[in-house]
């Protein structure tokens, strides 16, 4: 039985630690709650910003479903959460708007743009979970 057990709290650890890291893939800094704010994503162990450069409500959708903060309200450029630091990870990002994670949606590749933290792109969510009619 033990080594039953010690297999099974094994699997079940890695289980919950991946799902740990996946859900702090992205995250919105600087704005009013955690639904609002400059997106910042996780790569390489190292938070970054994203380019506003074709950045629309199709890729705020895809952000906002990925933190569970409803439905996106505004997707906003220009800093207008103020400057980030750090790598600016992701330019033109291009969401069909269904995936399910910011970094499953096409882009120009890591860290490979022409911007400075001026272009840091922001997302303004809902905040409420629409429930589904099924």
């Amino acid at each position: 039985h033990d080594v039953i057990r010690s297999h099974y709290e094994t699997v079940n650890f890695f289980v919950l630690s991946v799902q740990y890291t996946d859900s702090v893939n992205v995250r919105l800094v600087g704005g009013h709650s955690r639904c609002a704010g400059r997106v910042e994503v996780l790569h390489r162990g190292q938070w970054g910003t994203v380019c506003d450069e074709d950045w629309d409500m199709a890729d705020a959708a895809v952000v906002c479903r990925e933190l569970d903060c409803g439905e996106p309200v505004d997707a906003l450029g220009d800093a207008h959460f103020g400057p980030g630091s750090g790598p600016i990870w992701m330019s033109f990002v291009l969401c069909t708007g269904t995936e399910s994670t910011l970094k499953n949606c096409g882009s120009t590749g890591w860290d490979k743009n022409n911007c400075d933290h001026n272009g840091d792109a922001g997302v303004i969510c809902s905040g409420k979970l629409l429930k589904s009619s099924t």
